[in-house]
């Protein structure tokens, strides 16, 4: 094909597009804002940001003065109507290039009633000096029925306080809830949970807060549930099955509650999970040995800090993605399993806290992705069987304080001489030191020796043996050469003795 028919075949199929394109853009310079909605941003921005000439500056936020966090789309609401543009995302938050929100900001809930084709609402850091209950009146200006707010964001806003409303599951359009930072008490709704009013919903985020009571019993409702977030709360009461039913489930993080009986088998159905934090609350039992099930998906389990007061189980070891496990203060007994070694992306592995016992496997040495080894504060022994190379690369990370019976081996720790001294003496010494006569302690290997002090190559132990014994006699016994050399002086002073007196 020539030149000229490619230029030809080129215009045919970019015209129409960059026809589109002009129109479109025609379009949004010709449309406008609604009288009311445009008033009802105005009051929203004016209640809440310190900057009051925002209105004079910004008077067409969605075409010639546009605002940072503000998005706005293009509709016509029949065929025949005009086109407008209507407010679909306002983001307020430290993280636009926008003034802040002003000290004693009013939540603006009769304004938002004017955005009704608002899609995304986040006001962050907006609400912190003066108490507020924002949440009641929310429910009057968004949770409704006609609503398409698909995303709620009200985070590190310690002034907004409250209980959360039943209301919200009217949000029926709801993929993302964050609701956390904040002062909000109470139960969470058990129509949040069961009903499926929010089956769209992705993520729910309700942490550090002050919410108490149980976890909603029925949480089968949240059927596109991928992060689920109510760590650092008051929640108590055991942990409901009926989490087990959330199949999309990626990320779920209970850590920091109340929460008590066992971890529920039914959990062990999440096969999409990647992180399990069930840290600091009192969950006991032991671990589901049917957790090999998440051998597929799981990367992180986190369950320190809970008194589970049993055996590792060997099954942890079938989880072949897992990167960070944290037993930590489990009350765990037994020795380290040794199917933890088949972990090759394990990057942390903490073990300590715990009563765990017998020698530490020498595999764990091998693991070509570990980063982070905490064993302290066991009742290990035997020797700490790691080489130089592991040593070094994990330096301060590699921690096996606290556990009287292990010994180290010098030349593996000469580069992290700082933890010789709070993790057991040299195992080549270990033997000698029951036996060595107090006082003369040898140096560690590598080490220059003192003079006088050093061994020749056909020294051994039963020659310290010897030299102890006959040390520890000295006061109390004499060696048969002195003997001899006393007896002959003796008779030597007789014989001169005798010479004298026959003289005289």
């Amino acid at each position: 094909m020539s030149s000229r028919g490619v230029f030809i075949l080129l215009w045919a199929v970019f015209l129409p597009i960059a026809a589109g394109a002009v129109q479109d853009s025609s379009d949004s310079a010709a449309a406008g804002m609604a009288e009311g909605e445009l008033q009802g941003l105005f009051e929203v921005m004016t209640a809440l940001l310190e900057d009051s000439s925002w209105a004079e500056l910004h008077p067409h936020p969605c075409t010639d003065t546009p605002w940072p966090g503000i998005q706005c789309e293009l509709s016509q609401a029949g065929k025949e109507s005009e086109l407008y543009l209507h407010v679909t995302r306002l983001h307020i938050g430290p993280d636009v290039a926008a003034p802040p929100c002003r000290g004693g900001a009013v939540f603006p809930a009769a304004s938002l009633l004017q955005l009704p084709y608002l899609k995304s609402l986040s006001l962050i850091g907006c609400f912190i000096e003066t108490p507020v209950s924002p949440l009641v009146n929310l429910s009057a200006a968004l949770f409704t029925t006609s609503s398409v707010l698909e995303q709620l964001v009200m985070k590190s806003n310690p002034g907004l306080s409250g209980e959360i409303p039943g209301t919200i599951v009217l949000l029926s359009r709801l993929r993302v809830l964050t609701l956390s930072q904040s002062r909000l008490h109470g139960a969470i709704p058990r129509e949040l949970g069961g009903g499926g009013g929010l089956s769209k919903l992705e993520e729910l985020d309700l942490s550090y807060n002050q919410l108490s009571g149980r976890i909603p019993e029925d949480m089968s409702g949240l059927a596109s549930l991928s992060i689920l977030d109510l760590s650092w709360n008051s929640l108590k009461g055991p942990l409901p099955p009926s989490l087990g039913k959330l199949a999309a489930l990626q990320k779920m993080d209970l850590s920091s509650n109340l929460l008590s009986g066992s971890i529920p088998r039914e959990m062990s159905s999440l096969n999409r999970l990647l992180l399990l934090d069930l840290s600091a609350n009192s969950l006991s039992g032991t671990i589901p040995a049917t957790f090999k099930a998440l051998n597929g998906s799981l990367e992180y389990l986190l369950l320190e800090g809970n008194p589970l007061n049993g055996v590792i189980p060997a099954t942890l070891g079938e989880l072949r993605k897992l990167a960070v496990l944290s037993l930590s203060g489990c009350g765990m007994w037994g020795p380290i399993p040794s199917s933890l070694t088949r972990l090759s992306r394990l990057t942390a592995l903490s073990l300590d806290g715990n009563r765990l016992n017998g020698t530490v496997p020498p595999e764990l040495g091998l693991l070509p992705s570990l980063r982070q080894l905490n064993l302290s504060h066991n009742e290990l022994s035997g020797e700490v069987p790691f080489v130089e190379q592991f040593v070094a690369r994990l330096g301060a990370r590699l921690d096996v304080r606290g556990n009287r019976g292990l010994c180290t081996d010098p030349a593996a720790f000469r580069r992290n001489i700082y933890l010789m001294g709070s993790i057991g003496p040299p195992c080549t010494y270990a033997s000698a030191a029951a036996s060595a006569r107090p006082g003369l302690e040898p140096p560690p290997a590598g080490e220059p020796q003192a003079v006088g002090a050093s061994k020749s190559s056909s020294w051994s132990d039963g020659d310290e043996e010897e030299l102890r014994r006959s040390s520890a006699g000295a006061t109390t016994a004499t060696s048969p050469a002195f003997s001899a050399i006393a007896a002959g002086c003796c008779c030597c002073f007789l014989h001169l003795l005798l010479f004298l007196l026959a003289v005289v």
